[in-house]
């Protein structure tokens, strides 16, 4: 699907007027809408070039991995309008504490995170380059490049005024001049040099405006341009239009500024070192355990959307001690996100599933998780719960060995140079740690489900909605094909066969049929006129599902069958199915396997097309559809090539 073609289809699964606000962070869209029931999430869910549609903290949250800036900038688009974040009048649902806090520091960290990222991989790429002499720290392109590296970290107010003005809806160049005001030579120079002349504070009518580094403080800054939104409208309301341009920022700085300096600048920069210290303490405590513990649950932080949460943290520590204690355990944990979706790739026999798997997990390499993680770890749910705990171990022995990061940057294999240690050996350990025990696991305890995935256009997996029978019985199907115990000494497909119809009726169009079992293999989708399954081929039931409504079926030649009765008809339990053969059963070309009634599903809000899948069929060269019409249950439907 085309960029602009998806935007066009989560904006209409929205509702344009339903929207209030939208932002995008690193791999997700993220609005906010004035009534949740309008939202098509299940729609939203099966869009390609969509991981996942959930909401959260009141937030609907649609992920869509590394082309989000470029569906973020086709939404834009698409509801005309050009800045950086949406905002749209609108009456919006109450939201509690916690999920307004969530939302604001998604919304103000955001925007904020590419540049973020790439000041850090200015860093991760000078380390590299001095570590291997192949740039001295004397040169000038080394204090150049370490300028760019820095350069986010002093100036961090200044960006971080920016993307609060818009969070907060009030005037962007007001709140610069607020950052313009923490940063000024005198606040600054006074407190480098607080030490060497006593002077700690400046007298503002009698009132002492403290001497504060503020390089790299984030806390102050919000506050203040919290505060201003309120002040701004408050003096704009009051000053008559033709007085706004010469009155309103005067009369804002005159307040703000002093408030600032005297106020929220001290009490949020103390606040922000007592978190990081706070931080640093627990770990200085029990590290080993409290690394292990975010290492293992950081990756429902991301399932949640609210992983951004600890991006402040991390910035305080490293503006306080020079490196951040708890940045291990999220490269640990993504890595070993990665490490169980490479166990996926290796387990998963489906070759565009392969594919996807292979994908994702490589991008998780990098940092980017919410392929690995939605499209296939957290469908599977065991590689899921095996990279947890890889990525508690792996962040624990990082941390038994004073691991820590001096630089914010993408959680993944780049990063690796912005990392510390007592021996930076005990890094590579404990990524190899994080990645291995993950894939080893996933090995050993394998998936719990076949979940096709279906490749998307942004080289991510996506799990396919596929109904749970089609899932188990096909899982079941490819157990089961290990073990023919019952049929005739199986001689193996070579050349060309015909395989008939196992339903008597109408042929559909599979491109028309709103669900993605077909990931499951090639096949054809035929709508009975009789309501009954006759067996295509000699062979045996190799999976019956216990709601009658799918069955799996293996012939003499070793081909693999799903016939599947009905869009979404597990909900029906059985009701209006009728078996008249068992699990392991020998049947014979024309046995009448399943009868239903397909009058009362149809009565029911069923879609009574059967989707008749070849699930083996990447094991062939393939599969063609030869009915184009009508088909009876002993004409032929599909050929197949070996």
């Amino acid at each position: 699907m085309k960029t602009e073609d998806l935007a066009k289809e989560i904006i209409a699964n929205i509702g344009q007027d339903n929207i209030t606000y939208a932002t995008h962070c690193a791999t997700r869209l993220r609005f906010n809408v004035k009534d949740e029931s309008l939202v098509n999430l299940k729609a939203l869910d099966r869009l390609e070039g969509v991981l996942r549609a959930q909401f959260n903290s009141g937030q609907l949250q649609i992920i869509i991995g590394a082309k989000v800036k470029t569906v973020f900038d086709a939404v834009s688009e698409t509801l005309d309008l050009e800045n950086q974040d949406i905002e749209v009048k609108g009456v919006q649902q109450k939201k509690n504490v916690i999920s307004r806090i969530v939302e604001t520091i998604a919304g103000i960290f955001g925007p904020v995170i590419p540049v973020l990222i790439g000041c850090g991989m200015v860093k991760s790429v000078l380390a590299i380059l001095t570590t291997m002499n192949l740039l001295e720290k004397t040169s000038g392109a080394y204090q150049t490049f370490n300028l760019i590296s820095d350069l986010i970290f002093y100036f961090f107010p200044f960006f971080l005024a920016v993307s609060a003005a818009k969070k907060f809806k009030t005037n962007e160049y007001l709140a610069i001049a607020l950052a313009g005001a923490y940063m000024y030579p005198t606040i600054m120079d006074g407190a480098a040099q607080a030490a060497e002349t006593g002077v700690t504070s400046l007298s503002f009518f009698g009132l002492p405006l403290l001497l504060v580094n503020y390089k790299s403080t984030i806390i102050p800054i919000i506050i203040s341009v919290w505060v201003m939104s309120y002040v701004y409208r408050f003096v704009n309301k009051r000053i008559p239009d033709m007085f706004k341009i010469l009155f309103v920022p005067m009369i804002v700085l005159f307040i703000m500024v002093p408030l600032g300096l005297i106020v929220f600048g001290p009490i949020g920069t103390y606040f922000g070192s007592g978190v990081a210290q706070i931080v640093t303490y627990l770990y200085t405590v029990n590290g080993v355990i409290g690394a292990f513990l975010f290492g293992t649950f950081r990756p429902l932080l991301i399932i949640f959307g609210m992983h951004y949460a600890i991006t402040p943290i991390n910035s305080q520590l490293i503006a306080e001690y020079g490196y951040s204690v708890i940045s291990p355990a999220n490269l640990t944990g993504n890595l070993a996100q990665a490490g169980a979706c490479l166990g996926v790739f290796l387990l998963l026999k489906h070759r565009a599933s392969k594919s996807s798997a292979l994908s994702s997990g490589i991008t998780a390499m990098f940092g980017i998780t919410e392929p690995a993680i939605f499209g296939f770890n957290l469908k599977y749910k065991r590689p899921f719960i095996c990279a947890m705990l890889a990525g508690g171990i792996g962040a624990a022995y990082i941390n038994f060995w004073g691991g820590g990061a001096t630089a914010l940057i993408l959680p993944g294999i780049l990063a690796l140079p912005t990392y510390i240690a007592d021996s930076y050996i005990h890094i590579i350990i404990g990524v190899v740690i994080s990645i291995t025990l993950a894939l080893v696991a996933v090995l050993i305890w394998g998936i719990e489900e076949e979940i096709p995935a279906i490749a998307n256009d942004n080289g991510a997996g996506r799990g396919a909605a596929t109904s749970a029978s089609a899932i188990a019985t096909t899982s079941a199907m490819h157990t089961s094909s290990t073990n023919s115990a019952g049929l005739s000494e199986m001689v193996p497909l070579t050349g060309t066969r015909t395989i008939d119809s196992p339903i008597n009726g109408m042929i559909k169009n599979i491109a028309e049929i709103d669900d993605p079992i077909f990931a499951l293999g090639s096949g054809a989708a035929v709508e009975s006129v009789d309501g009954k399954v006759y067996a295509p081929f000699d062979g045996k039931v190799i999976s019956l599902f216990p709601t009658k409504h799918a069955i799996g079926l293996m012939s003499d030649d070793g081909v693999e069958m799903l016939v599947h009765v009905g869009i979404n008809t597990v909900k029906l339990k059985g009701k209006h199915f009728t078996a008249h053969v068992q699990q392991d059963q020998i049947i014979k070309q024309g046995d009448l396997l399943i009868e239903y009634d397909h009058e009362a599903i149809r009565a029911a809000g069923f879609d009574t097309v059967v989707p008749i899948i070849i699930s083996n069929s990447f094991e062939y060269q393939s599969v063609e559809q030869v009915a184009t019409n009508r088909v009876a249950n002993n004409e032929v439907l599909l050929r197949i090539h070996a």
